[in-house]
């Protein structure tokens, strides 16, 4: 299955993108590109292989965790263009 110019402009109107014919092109030029990888990855037998989660077995890379001394109040609000009772001010966003 190939994806047409017409489809990538269908598609990019869809999204609010304004792309040039050369975007146009270029995109549809990948994306068929990614379907001629995705087709030959459903030609491959995967007969008797689990599901995972994980494409790795190992275990994630992460420090133990550590209680640490925090910046002082007064520290982090040094370069604050306004505080307030020991807090950041900041404009109302919600009315």
């Amino acid at each position: 299955m190939a994806i047409e110019i017409r489809t990538v402009r269908h598609i990019a109107r869809l999204a609010s993108l304004d792309l040039s014919d050369e975007e146009v092109r270029i995109l549809s030029r990948q994306l068929n590109e990614i379907l001629v990888h995705i087709e030959k990855l459903n030609e491959l037998d995967i007969r008797g292989v689990g599901p995972t989660s994980h494409a790795s077995g190992g275990g994630q890379a992460l420090r133990e965790d550590r209680v640490v001394p925090s910046v002082p109040v007064s520290e982090a609000l040094a370069n604050a263009p306004e505080t307030s009772e020991g807090h950041f001010t900041v404009p109302r966003v919600i009315g």
